[in-house]
């Protein structure tokens, strides 16, 4: 049986050199905790993808040119009291002008 879960994933991706600072930045705004651990998280290598438009202002790459970009992609368990302020937290962070955040509604299985 599946009931509702008062913990949300909460997944982004920054590249590889920002990665330890996100992961620390997360656990310190209350995000991966679970029971007697913090700071817990899991994250996999990717390539981040894209082309910075008219009006952008990119951290990485130039206005108009495709980019690729070693990143990390980091997820991370979040309860509903400290969801405002972890996402607060990673967006202080990160170093992208529009960075990436999914935060996904989890259940419990009983």
């Amino acid at each position: 049986m599946l009931k509702e879960s008062n913990y949300f994933k909460i997944i982004t991706a920054v590249p590889v050199k920002y990665a330890k600072k996100m992961r620390q930045a997360l656990g310190n705004a209350g995000a991966g905790v679970q029971g007697n651990y913090s700071h817990c998280s899991g994250s996999h290598k990717s390539t981040g993808r894209f082309t910075p438009l008219a009006g952008a202002i990119p951290a990485i790459g130039e206005v108009g040119k495709p980019e690729e970009v070693d990143e990390e992609v980091i997820e991370t368990l979040c309860h509903r009291d400290k969801l405002e302020e972890v996402v607060k937290a990673l967006k202080a962070v990160h170093p992208y002008e529009e960075p990436p955040i999914d935060i996904l509604k989890r259940f419990e299985v009983e």
